[in-house]
């Protein structure tokens, strides 16, 4: 997006993580295109620098670094708050999925892998964005679930029980955060994204005919939710938990 292109200044500020690519990528691109100031995060130097380019370097800046890595959450709220003076929205989307199979088999040190990145990570970031600017100005908080996280999920499990509890944690920060903070998750069915290809790759035809609208997800899907969720528009919507899922719960009856 070129200068020209830009639309006006929504004077609005949001850190997302895990955006180089995907989902986390979807999002930054929906609250660019809406005019606000963005900071994203993800692992790799090289993609996050792409990603900062591709979104419009006039706008949005990245801070690489591991989601779980405590360091990196601290540079990541100050930098954006040196770079953009406030901080209203964090969406917490970096996660991790590194095994498939059965959750009897499961590594304990594997899934306490997945839990810091996927659920203590994004406390801390909420905590810290709170005390650096939302528990005095206000603001949003969307965290990435996931409907793994609303049913059973066989092969995913430790992940699924992850996002379950990233569900709960989304209810006790809306709690605790009201009235100066909302905070929402969104449980999205299988997206099209490299994190998720191992669901689909080679099959799409066959995974996205379990879905009434006929297809999979794509990352401006998630976009658009997390755009609303940080809203005006959603302005009386806290602790709730937005399923993306081309309608594949409907399904899910006798």
């Amino acid at each position: 997006m070129t200068s020209a292109q830009l639309p006006p200044l929504s004077g609005r500020v949001a850190l997302v993580t895990g955006a180089s690519r995907g989902i986390g990528f979807g999002v930054a691109e929906a609250f660019v295109a809406r005019g606000d100031r963005v900071c994203i995060t993800g692992r790799n130097e090289d993609a996050l620098k792409e990603a900062v380019e591709k979104l419009g370097s006039e706008r949005v800046i990245g801070v690489a670094g591991k989601a779980h890595d405590l360091d990196h959450q601290s540079e990541a709220v100050e930098r954006t708050m040196e770079a953009f003076g406030r901080l209203d929205h964090l969406v917490n989307n970096a996660g991790t999925n590194p095994v498939f199979g059965p959750i009897a088999d499961l590594d304990l040190n594997v899934a306490r892998k997945v839990f810091e990145t996927n659920v203590i990570s994004a406390l801390g970031l909420a905590q810290k964005a709170w005390h650096a600017w939302q528990k005095e100005n206000g603001g949003a908080i969307v965290n990435i679930a996931s409907i793994a996280g609303l049913a059973p999920s066989p092969f995913i499990g430790a992940y699924g029980v992850s996002k379950a509890a990233m569900i709960n944690l989304t209810q006790q920060l809306a709690y605790e955060f009201a009235p100066k903070v909302r905070v929402n998750a969104i449980a999205p069915a299988v997206v099209k994204t490299k994190f998720a290809q191992a669901l689909y790759e080679g099959r799409e035809e066959e995974a996205a005919a379990g879905y009434p609208l006929g297809r999979l997800g794509v990352p401006s899907d998630i976009g658009g939710a997390a755009a609303f969720l940080t809203s005006e528009q959603s302005d009386w919507v806290t602790g709730q938990t937005l399923v993306v899922d081309g309608g594949l719960f409907l399904k899910a009856g006798v």
